[in-house]
């Protein structure tokens, strides 16, 4: 018997690390979506969130009595 492993056997191992190397990249990719996901949907709720308010602040602006300004160039 010799020690070198056989071809095969190494053409094995070789196709197992790369499967062990394609696990973790594909855990690593998922983890970083999940954490874009969740940033995206925290920023939207933000947006939302301003949204309404310049909603609430245009309308708020419409019914006060216009102010008495010089113009800008005074």
């Amino acid at each position: 018997m010799t020690d070198s492993p056989s071809p095969d056997s190494a053409r094995l191992d070789e196709l197992e690390m790369r499967v062990v190397h394609q696990d973790q990249t594909i855990e690593d990719l998922n983890e970083a979506i999940t954490a874009q996901w969740k940033l995206i949907e925290r920023l939207e709720r933000q947006v939302a969130r301003l949204a309404e308010r310049v909603a609430d602040a245009e309308q708020s602006a419409g019914q006060a009595a216009p102010v008495d300004r010089p113009p800008p160039h005074y």
